[in-house]
């Protein structure tokens, strides 16, 4: 068969395919459900003159907070209206009645969470329950969280380590303030980050660190402040591939690389210390020991329990890393405070 009689037969056999599939979309009972931009998008006022992928990013300035171009916007196009950021269609609210019906009786609609650089890398792959997507995950782990981890009663148990916490800071004040010979400037945020830095470390993974340990160069203490400090700056950075994936193959912002290099920093930690947990409960003659939220978390899963695809070690070390509350912060005010991505 020569060439100008196949081409006209290829063409025809993809046109009925793709009439076909056409066809198929529209008749099909499951077709996606319909969301606020399809249903009202006519409704909703957007910025003029989107340019082609990367929509409106080039509207948000680093010169200027976000939420001050976001009031800016607002004052133009009204208390809601849609920005659309690379690939991705944004939902800009700016009034307490919209929110309030957005997150009671719209709560199902933007429950979830967008698929991030932050999620994949440092989240264990979307594991840590702050950048997780809602479904059946995120509930377990909610339910986890909320009843076993922070309850009232767990709290109480743990409350010898915060009144001890709170004793070696008035040791270490009378201390420092009985070695000065006359009047002296006492550091009280640097007491303070420290007690409050052994009191999380505690609670979650038994252990305390000196404060001379802490500005020890390569120490564990040491290396584990700069990797939540770390985390807790990434985790609020714009990465542009969560915006265009179609740039995710390219890192020219360096922001991937740097997620890649704190996470194995991070998990290096947290994975000696899930090592040291389960040597200490080998130990134990009844093998049941619930001194922290560690050992909470692997009396609940069993050795080889598997929780929605993500394994029981990657499950008890993203709850834990989700446990820093600086973290957890950074992740919500990033992420869920201005705008919702669907």
């Amino acid at each position: 068969m020569d060439l100008p009689t196949f081409f006209p037969i290829v063409a025809s056999i993809l046109a009925l395919l793709i009439v076909q599939l056409r066809f198929r979309s529209i008749r099909s009972p499951n077709r996606r459900k319909q969301t606020i931009f399809s249903i009202n998008h006519h409704k909703i006022p957007e910025p003029c003159f989107p340019l082609p992928f990367i929509g409106h990013l080039h509207l948000l300035s680093t010169k200027e907070p976000y939420f001050r171009t976001f009031s800016t916007m607002a004052e133009k196009y009204g208390s809601i209206f849609s920005l659309r950021l690379g690939c991705k269609q944004t939902l800009v609210v700016n009034s307490r009645e919209i929110a309030k019906e957005c997150l009671t009786k719209n709560d199902k609609v933007f429950a979830s969470r967008p698929n991030v650089a932050a999620g994949r890398y440092l989240g264990y792959n979307n594991a840590i329950l702050a950048l997780a997507p809602y479904g059946d995950y995120w509930r377990n782990m909610r339910k986890i969280s909320t009843l076993e981890l922070l309850s009232s009663h767990r709290l109480e148990k743990l409350k010898h380590v915060r009144d001890f916490e709170i004793y070696s800071l008035v040791k270490n004040l009378y201390t420092f303030v009985k070695k000065s010979n006359g009047s002296i400037e006492v550091p009280m945020s640097k007491f303070l980050d420290h007690m409050t830095f052994n009191i999380i470390v505690k609670m979650i993974a038994g252990k305390r660190f000196s404060g001379e340990t802490i500005n020890q160069e390569d120490s564990e203490a040491w290396r584990l402040r700069n990797a939540i400090k770390d985390t807790t700056y990434l985790c609020g950075v714009f990465v542009m591939a969560d915006a265009i994936p179609s740039l995710s193959w390219f890192d020219f912002q360096g922001h991937v690389g740097f997620m890649k290099r704190t996470a194995k920093e991070m998990d290096f930690i947290l994975d000696k210390w899930l090592c040291e947990h389960y040597k200490k409960r080998d130990e134990v003659e009844s093998g049941k020991c619930e001194d922290d939220f560690m050992d909470v978390l692997i009396s609940m899963f069993e050795e080889d329990d598997e929780i929605c695809g993500h394994k029981r070690e990657t499950v008890i070390k993203a709850t834990t890393l989700v446990r820093f509350p600086s973290c957890l912060a950074t992740a919500i005010y990033s992420y869920h405070t201005f705008f919702l991505l669907v």
